[in-house]
């Protein structure tokens, strides 16, 4: 069956189109797929439908600025790049092409442990893009996302590595002590073609079919939180926790004395039927309120009003990870640029049109659900 014509991308929308139709069905499936019936995946865009706008009128918006700070750094705007695992199935440039595209924007980025480029060299190729030194003050940001392995000394010795190589952070993934499990990948029994490696870790067997299952037997299921605080006491990074979703659980991260928090549901891959995480932000921000700990927020994030929106709930920044893959199967880092570039333009577009000129000028009284009467009737 031949696939759909490619379209001039001019949307996140657009780009996912183009990437199915040029994408090997075991790499377009693993990306696009969720776990089970996909109901979270689904709710994580849809959550976003259900919110509406109130925009304020007759304010100056002639100049809009999106710079903002994660963690002390100073970067373009609160628009970032999550961790998504082995890049070089959507382009062979892989997390060079994505770091390099951060670097010019002068985006954070995340990288993924199961990258199929290493630490050193995906960063090392963020350093290499020339940027401009704006009046503004920001520049490109780089953490690591970990997994706390069975070995210990594996995961001390990444984390070493990591520091050693620059990267500013450590966000660390704890809604993972089982793979979800996605039909998709079982039906079409994934694993990573010959010529690319899960380019952190090493392993005795060649075959680098067999580390990558390696690599995943090693995840830990008893992990919790005494785990986080020994990664906090042999790191001076600052620890990011991944995949909260409770107020609950909110509090015992702050109570771990952790930096910040990034609501996530893993892209929908984990446990289905979860809340979508912009519904499960408010509790999460309410539960840390005035604890000093940074929320981020990831999982269907598409266009410039949803950005608007995650920001006027209270998130600090807004973590894309399929708009990313769809730019860099679109074309490499071009397409990420433009993914990035057209979601920012969006971003800006629509701060304007709801009266903000900069970051903090984005409230929660920009946003309401779609069902919330505000006057009486």
């Amino acid at each position: 069956m031949s696939r759909l014509p490619q379209l001039v991308p001019i949307s996140i929308a657009d780009l996912e189109h183009n990437a199915h139709t040029t994408l090997a069905i075991n790499a377009l499936d693993y990306y696009r797929s969720g776990a089970n019936d996909m109901q979270t995946l689904k709710d994580n865009q849809d959550a976003y439908s259900r919110l509406r706008l109130r925009p304020r009128i007759l304010r100056d918006v002639s100049k809009v600025d999106t710079t903002t700070t994660l963690l002390g750094h100073k970067v373009s705007s609160p628009i970032c790049i999550a961790p998504t695992a082995m890049q070089r199935l959507a382009n062979d440039a892989g997390e060079k092409a994505t770091a390099r595209a951060a670097a010019k924007a002068k985006k954070c980025m995340i990288l993924s442990s199961w990258s199929t480029t290493s630490a050193e060299d995906t960063i090392e190729a963020g350093r290499e893009v020339p940027w401009d030194q704006s009046a503004s003050g920001a520049l490109p940001l780089f953490w690591f996302q970990l997994y706390v392995y069975k070995d210990r000394v594996v995961t001390e010795q990444l984390i070493r590595r990591v520091e050693k190589a620059g990267y500013k952070a450590l966000v660390i993934t704890v809604d993972t002590p089982f793979l979800g499990r996605r039909l998709a990948d079982v039906r079409n029994v994934f694993k990573l073609p010959g010529h690319m490696s899960m380019a952190n870790f090493e392993h005795k067997d060649s075959k680098e079919s067999s580390l990558a299952a390696y690599v995943v037997s090693q995840i830990d299921p008893t992990l919790n939180w005494s785990d986080i605080a020994w990664v906090r006491s042999i790191t001076k990074l600052p620890v990011v926790v991944k995949g909260v979703l409770t107020a609950e659980d909110a509090k015992l991260a702050a109570d771990t004395g952790v930096e910040a928090i990034l609501v996530s549901n893993h892209g929908g891959r984990q446990l289905d039927g979860v809340l979508a995480t912009i519904d499960a932000l408010p509790e999460v921000l309410e539960a840390v309120k005035g604890r000093g700990v940074e929320v981020y927020i990831d999982g269907g994030v598409r266009k410039g009003t949803d950005v608007l929106k995650a920001l006027a709930l209270g998130a600090k920044a807004v973590f894309l990870g399929r708009p990313i893959l769809w730019g860099l199967a679109h074309d490499g880092e071009e397409g990420v640029s433009l993914a990035l570039n057209l979601i920012q333009q969006e971003f800006e577009l629509a701060m304007a049109l709801a009266g903000c000129c900069k970051i903090e000028d984005i409230n929660r009284d920009h946003v309401q659900h779609g069902t919330t009467a505000r006057s009486k009737l």
